[in-house]
């Protein structure tokens, strides 16, 4: 395997009868396309590829990953992802680990954000001024961790650079990918990484982080490239939670067809929020083969949501739903959606678990986030105090939205992370009944 390949671009010119354009074609990078013929056959959390590359953070080294993970129903995948560790020595016992779930960028094979030119670096936000991308990308803080001494791990998720299809928003999926990376950082010798880990992450990813601390289970697996691996916190900013939003729903066809209508009208107020709906219906079929996307989309909607995200990234898919349906995207949906119980199951099954979090859980969040309702985490709250967990929700400072979320929590969480590390006393952060 190459050390270090970035990008391949390779333009083929046709000019042939009839055709008079020239047809240009990007070619899968040699690390992403070798990952995606990969079989997925070895221990949860191995390493099957791997690549050094450059990072401007200052006394850090860097590799992509390939490694195996499974997804919501058992099946086994290849995930592609970032390793970020301090050069020298690690202490005895070995670095913690701060494991990285990203927010939304697609659902096409190349969106996953280890793909970008220069992709280990702190977060990148495309909507802010700042950003310098077609995408969000990069590892929040990493400059910071790698000083506290500590490996950031970036997961792609299944399906964004390892082949398959991904599971956009089936946060089941992507808490196993999140859990699956700490694994795979903690088996590398050469980042020093311990078993003690805490899990940050970001809408999407958000909402994998709170996931992966109700599967307790899944973390106490044996036999993979790292047992025992420790989880000492979760950090979710503006996650989503869509199972604690179905709490109170009777688990019927009324309840469903209420479910799925409210779900449907909240998240289709204009074309950006609609995309990320559409994705998560597009990737819940993805996770679930059996649902079929004409249950919820026209014929004419189901071709143009599933040509739209097997090929196009979130802000280009966005536009284009734009582009070709402007005001009238909500056209794509079925004005009656059948097989509503089935879908809402999935949605259910594809969040977060009623079961008590590991490790503490702190929310922080925005009153001008109108992406990712907060209404989710305070329900999620509520639910996992009920089972006896830890759970603290801070609204930050100002009026902070969805995308301006990660700066503003990031002084706070800094703090708390540290704290996690060193083992200090933790107040309950649930409401005094």
């Amino acid at each position: 395997m190459k050390k270090i390949l970035v990008l391949t671009i390779c333009v083929w010119f046709s000019i042939g009868p009839g055709s008079g354009l020239a047809e240009a074609q990007l070619q899968t990078p040699a690390f992403y396309e070798a990952a995606s013929k990969l079989r997925p056959e070895g221990a949860l959390g191995q390493i099957v590829g791997r690549e050094s590359i450059p990072t401007p953070v200052a006394g850090a080294q860097a590799w992509r990953i390939a490694y195996i993970s499974s997804d919501v129903s058992g099946r086994k995948t290849i995930v592609t992802g970032l390793v970020v560790a301090p050069v020298g020595l690690a202490p005895a016992g070995g670095r913690p680990i701060m494991a990285w779930a990203h927010g939304t960028t697609g659902t096409a094979e190349n969106c996953g954000p280890s793909q970008v030119l220069n992709p280990a670096q702190g977060l990148n936000e495309y909507f802010l001024m700042d950003g310098d991308s077609w995408t969000d990308y990069g590892l929040p803080n990493v400059e910071a961790f790698i000083q506290e001494g500590y490996v950031v791990v970036g997961t792609d998720y299944q399906g964004l650079g390892g082949g398959g299809r991904h599971q956009y928003a089936v946060a089941a999926t992507q808490a196993r990918d999140v859990i699956d990376s700490i694994r795979a950082a903690s088996s590398m010798k050469a980042s020093g990484a311990g078993n003690k880990a805490i899990i940050y992450g970001w809408s999407q990813g958000g909402g994998a982080t709170i996931a992966a601390a109700s599967l307790p289970d899944y973390i106490a697996r044996q036999g993979t490239a790292s047992d025992n691996i420790l989880l000492l916190g979760f950090v979710a900013l503006a996650p989503f939670d869509t199972a604690a939003l179905a709490a109170g729903t009777p688990p019927d066809q009324s309840g469903s067809e209420k479910l799925m209508a409210e779900l449907t009208a909240k998240f289709s107020d204009n074309v950006f929020n609609f995309t990320h709906f559409a994705m998560n219906m597009w990737g819940t079929q993805a996770a679930f083969p059996d649902l079929s996307l004409n249950d919820l989309f026209t014929d004419d909607g189901t071709k143009a949501v599933d040509r739209v995200f097997s090929n196009k990234c979130m802000h280009a898919a966005a536009d284009t739903l734009n582009y070709a349906y402007s005001s009238e995207y909500k056209t794509l949906l079925n004005p009656q959606p059948k097989n509503t119980l089935a879908w809402t199951g999935a949605l259910v099954r594809s969040s977060v678990v009623p079961v008590k979090p590991v490790a503490p859980v702190v929310i922080y969040w925005g009153t001008k986030d109108t992406v990712m309702p907060p209404v989710m985490g305070k329900l999620y709250q509520v639910q996992m105090c009920k089972l006896g967990g830890n759970v603290e929700r801070i609204q930050l400072a100002g009026e902070q939205t969805h995308f301006s979320t990660p700066l503003a929590a990031a002084p706070l969480y800094l703090t708390w992370v540290k704290d996690r590390v060193a083992g200090r006393p933790l107040t309950n952060g649930c409401p005094a009944n």
